[in-house]
């Protein structure tokens, strides 16, 4: 395994790591998440690139699109939830509540 290949798979595993010890605050949650998917690209993007399969070249583009479509939501939440609640305090929402 190359040494690109290893620190990808560190940057996830920090991510992930991140994501599972800081997950108080939603807005740590959503970087650690889009840490996490900017790995899965790079890696998806080199493996196809290294291998010269010409029929996956737009699986990276796709999963992009669905990144964004997960920051897009993820910020749209952050937002609802700042203003209902004035934090972002993952500890302090009530999701029995409506």
């Amino acid at each position: 395994m190359s040494l690109i290949y290893m620190n990808v798979m560190m940057a996830f595993t920090m991510s992930l790591t991140g994501l599972l010890m800081y997950r108080s605050h939603l807005m740590s949650a959503l970087l650690c998440m889009e840490g996490m998917m900017l790995s899965l690209f790079i890696l998806a993007a080199l493996t196809i690139l290294n291998s010269h399969f010409t029929l996956a070249n737009m699986a990276p583009i796709i999963l992009l699109v669905f990144a964004a479509c997960e920051a897009a939501i993820g910020l749209a939440l952050l937002v609802m939830i700042s203003n209902t609640y004035g934090t972002d305090y993952v500890q302090n929402l009530n999701l029995l509540q409506c």
